[in-house]
């Protein structure tokens, strides 16, 4: 009998022109001042208008922060927090990618005015209430919609996490409609970041379930089904609404069942040289797949007989095989790099490698045990 923690959101709207939806959501807090933290991108394109508007219609009255930047910096977390404080928000709605959707989690928080931020940091540190929270995403990549997580960049190359079921957020709205206009390099880099959640969730060493496993099997299979279409024909609404429903479902199973090898040798990325999180999680995707295939052989096997378009064997080692080469082809047909050169960074892997083994939290999730030299000869192969 397996024993497990279950924690999700409790209430998901998925659909093309499910954002309408946003009035019956506010209507059961009785909201009448709803503050919408939001990104400077969105803002641009004003791909938030419609939001404002449903809003206004309805006779609520609504403030816009919209200078999230992507991994967002404590400070600029806590003047989000204030400007909520002073609006007198009744309630918080977090649209745009995963650092607008983590930055609103908190925001919901802080405007409680129980807590500082810097008591938040850790697992279940949380102890103040939040603001009613709604949570829709316009990429289909961090999950963070369907997560307990807000990252903060708290330092020139550090990053602290929040890690609290407070952050669930009451609902997700899950409208593909927002999506269509995403970049093809944006929408291939969050697409695989997704994926990653899924695979990792799902070989996982510590905390794997059933529901997280049934989570991670049908979000590789709809977003392998629909990640070069949406990449390559953006405007194909199928094609995103299964990239949306699926990045969702990644996000479900490893907010249960914990990432490991790939984001911990990943974030250092992000640290040193301010790659994007996608990004850096597809430049070693293919090498800890390889450095992990003897652990986890039996699992690869049985994800890439869940993956379209991955060719089938009998033999679960050679399964592998071509689950790894899958990958790689992938990763290739999407257009993204395969090398740190290739991007114009140049660091020291062993620097890197050093950065990555502080990442413990992550790293013993992984199957096999990752040392710092195994760390350093995989920023080797992706200099």
């Amino acid at each position: 009998m397996t024993t497990f923690n279950w924690a999700t959101v409790p209430q998901v709207i998925s659909g093309p022109d499910s954002l309408k939806a946003i009035i019956e959501l506010c209507g059961k807090w009785r909201a009448s001042k709803v503050f919408v933290v939001t990104d400077p991108g969105i803002a641009a394109i004003n791909l938030h208008f419609e939001l404002i508007q449903i809003l206004q219609n309805s006779g609520i009255t609504v403030e816009v922060f919209d200078q999230i930047e992507a991994d967002p910096k404590q400070a600029l977390i806590t003047r989000c927090a204030t400007s909520a404080v002073d609006f007198d928000a009744d309630l918080v709605i977090g649209f745009g990618g995963g650092s607008s959707l983590d930055a609103a989690k908190l925001t919901a928080v802080l405007a409680k005015q129980q807590q500082s931020i810097e008591s938040m940091y850790g697992i279940e540190q949380v102890k103040s209430s939040r603001l009613p929270l709604i949570l829709v995403p316009t990429t289909a990549g961090t999950g963070s919609e369907a997560t307990p997580v807000a990252i903060v960049t708290t330092g020139e190359t550090t990053k602290s996490g929040v890690v609290s079921n407070v952050l669930l957020p009451d609902a997700a709205i899950l409208d593909a409609h927002l999506t269509v206009g995403l970049p093809s390099k944006i929408t291939a880099a969050t697409g695989i970041d997704a994926m990653v959640h899924a695979i990792e969730a799902f070989t996982t060493k510590h905390k794997k379930n059933p529901l997280s496993d049934s989570a991670a099997l049908e979000a590789l299979r709809l977003m392998s089904k629909s990640i070069k279409d949406a990449t390559h024909n953006g405007t194909c609404l199928i094609a995103r609404s299964n990239m949306l429903l699926g990045a969702f479902l990644a996000g479900q199973a490893f907010a249960n069942a914990p990432v490991a090898a790939v984001h911990a040798l990943a974030y250092p990325l992000g640290g040193r040289h301010h790659v994007a999180h996608g990004l850096s999680n597809s430049l070693v995707l293919p090498h800890v797949l390889r450095f992990n295939k003897d652990s986890c052989q039996g699992l690869y096997a049985q994800l890439a007989r869940h993956i379209h378009d991955c060719p089938r064997s009998g033999n679960d080692g050679e399964q592998v095989d071509l689950f790894i080469q899958y990958i790689e082809e992938l990763i290739d047909n999407l257009g993204l790099p395969t090398s740190m050169s290739e991007m114009g960074i140049t660091i020291d892997p062993e620097q890197l490698g050093h950065d990555a083994m502080l990442q413990q939290r992550l790293l013993v999730n992984n199957r096999r045990e990752v040392s710092l030299s195994d760390a350093i000869r995989i920023y080797e192969i992706i200099r």
